[in-house]
């Protein structure tokens, strides 16, 4: 065991790797999409950096999910700065571009995100009868 564990003075936890993927779950347990009768859906957030627009992009996708998708999707915020070969395989030549993988086809909205109508739209959210 080290000395500093020793003596109490635990070193803080070493921050999350450069060029990690977040990844964020619905914070809600909503059952199985099968019981709700919804698809489960799967997007994934591309962004540049930690910019004032970055951030924002990530708030506004994170309240949409939470609002209309409850429960039934995760969501991948991908840095193209610390991940540049994962923005190369899925071409992504602007951000914000948030993509919906499943459920298929697979959809893109690329831009501004800031109204919640286009976005449900663009991707396909938009609730079934």
């Amino acid at each position: 065991m080290s000395s500093a564990r020793k003596q109490g003075r635990v070193p803080p936890s070493p921050a999350r790797p450069a060029g990690e993927r977040r990844r964020r779950r619905s914070t809600r347990d909503a059952g199985s999409p099968r019981r709700r009768g919804g698809s489960r859906y799967v997007l994934k957030l591309y962004v540049t950096g930690a910019s004032r627009v970055s951030r924002r992009a990530i708030e506004r996708v994170s309240d949409l999910c939470e609002r209309k998708l409850l429960g039934r999707y995760e969501l991948e915020v991908i840095d193209i700065y610390q991940l540049p070969a994962l923005a190369r395989d899925e071409q992504i030549v602007a951000t914000p571009t948030l993509i919906r993988v499943l459920p298929p086809p697979l959809r893109r909205f690329i831009g501004d995100l800031s109204k919640a109508d286009n976005v449900i739209f663009g991707l396909d959210l938009r609730e079934r009868p």
